[in-house]
Parts: C-alpha cells; structure tokens; sequence
C-alpha cells in the first residue's frame, strides 16, 4: 500500500512540473525533489522519465476510458440525449478534477510525435468511437444534413476541451476546490443547452 502511494505521489508531482514547465524543461531531479522522494526511486518505479510519462498516460487514459465505457453501458436504456448528456458531464468533470494534466496532454497532441501516434491509436481512438456513438443516436431525426453532423461533432469535442486549451482565460473561474466544482456544474449546463439546440427534432407539418 506504501508502495502505491509513493508512486501516485510521484506521478502527481511529474504531472504537476510537466505542465508547468514542459516534459523537456522538467528534469528527474526536479520530480524527485518536489515528490521528495530519491531520485533512485523513481528509477526503481519508472525506470526513466520516459516511463514516467507512459505510466501517467496509461493512468489517466485507463481510468477514464473504463469509467466512460461504464456510462455508456449503464444509461443504454436512457433517451439518446439524457445519455449523451451524461457522457457529456463525466467527461468535463473528470478532465477538469485533473486538470493540470489534461492541460498537458492536450498541448502535446498538437505536436507531431511518436507519443502523440501512440496515444491516438491506442486511446483517441476509443474515446472517439465512443463518444460518436451515443451522439449519432442523439442526432437521429433532426434535419441536420451529414456534413452538419460532423461538424456539430467536432464542434462537441472542441467544447469538452476548451476549458484545457484556454486554461488561462479560465483561470479567474476556478481558484479553489468549491469554485470548480461549480465551474463544472455551470460549463456541463452550457454544452447540455447547445446539445438541446443541435438534437432539436424537425417539426411536424
């Protein structure tokens, strides 16, 4: 158990100095000095602060994808934009509990590299899958065309990670736990009054 938290108090101080300082402006003895822990250690955990990273990533995106799958299974017999709205809140409220790191990866899937590959093929792509499959059901008999559609989708997904991509215009909303907590309340309320004007049925006659 000890062992555990070591090593989540290492991740969590690696993911607090990656987003303040980059993954190549943090050093090892950065991360150990502010996890206070032996640099040693966290070789003995991660081998490198490669493996570092990769086990945050796995972390996070493990997590997350397990948690998301779960909703989409449990509100299967919800009304297509209940469900999606719901999808819709667990995904603002987990990436904004973690928002540092989620500020983080988000900066690194504009880069072109082999981490940003490995992560599209191995959890974007879950991610997109799911996510596209609950709004596609929720769009069913609207009189939105198909590229209508697609672009209400990326527009969706530009919505779910605005408050990372542009954390320092937010940053006055959210300066203390209660204050995020209402910030996610707020913001889910918002993107469920867009998502109500784009699932708008056609009306009849």
């Amino acid at each position: 158990m000890k062992n555990n938290v070591t090593r989540q108090k290492v991740m969590d101080a690696a993911c607090q100095l990656f987003y303040a300082k980059g993954y190549h402006g943090t050093s090892v003895r950065d991360i150990a000095k502010k996890a206070d822990v032996n640099v040693s250690l966290i070789n003995y955990y991660f081998n490198s602060k490669q493996g570092l990273l990769e086990s945050a990533v796995v972390t996070y995106y493990e997590s997350y994808l397990k948690e998301l799958e779960a909703i989409t299974q449990q509100t299967e017999q919800s009304p297509s934009l209940e469900r999606l709205k719901q999808m819709v809140s667990f995904i603002i409220q987990y990436k904004q509990k973690r928002h540092q790191f989620t500020c983080f990866i988000q900066r690194e899937l504009t880069i072109d590299s082999v981490f940003v590959r490995e992560l599209m093929v191995t959890y974007l792509a879950k991610e997109n899958h799911l996510i596209k499959s609950v709004f596609e059901k929720a769009v069913e008999g609207t009189n939105h065309s198909e590229i209508d559609r697609q672009f209400f989708l990326l527009q969706l997904k530009g919505l779910l990670i605005t408050p990372q991509m542009t954390a320092n215009e937010w940053r006055e909303q959210v300066t203390w736990d209660q204050s995020q907590d209402l910030f996610i309340t707020r913001y889910s309320h918002t993107v469920h009054q867009w998502l109500d004007f784009v699932t708008k049925k056609r009306e009849e006659g």
